[in-house]
């Protein structure tokens, strides 16, 4: 059986913030969603898809066709708050997706198979 992911201090606030129905505090979102960018780029490593979270962060992960000129054909996009929820689990891809609250393109742009993280 594996153990549960234990999320850093600055995640386990922002997810205190959000279940007590509180907009988390600015920083700790920001660092919140960089932390779990930088682990969704560790477990899928390349550079087909983009993943915005605008103002806080964006990468490029996934194998596949590497991207470097104009619009990623590959791009996801959500708010910092959503990326938290479905980052850890508390909303799922799918849920979110049908919500409207990720705009994704591209063939490869569906993270369901890398979340929770």
């Amino acid at each position: 059986m594996s153990t549960p992911h234990r999320y850093s201090g600055t995640v386990q606030t922002v997810l205190h913030a959000l279940d007590d129905g509180v907009d988390p505090d600015r920083p700790a979102l920001r660092d919140a969603v960089r932390e779990l960018l930088a682990d969704l780029r560790t477990r899928a490593p390349g550079r087909s898809v983009e993943v915005r979270i605008p103002p806080y962060g964006a990468i490029q992960c996934i194998e596949g066709p590497r991207h470097t000129r104009g619009t990623p054909p590959n791009v996801v996009e959500t708010d910092p708050t959503t990326w938290v929820e479905i980052a850890t689990g508390r909303r799922s891809w799918h849920e979110a997706v049908m919500a409207g609250k990720i705009r994704a393109s591209g063939v490869r742009a569906d993270l369901s198979d890398y979340l929770p993280l």
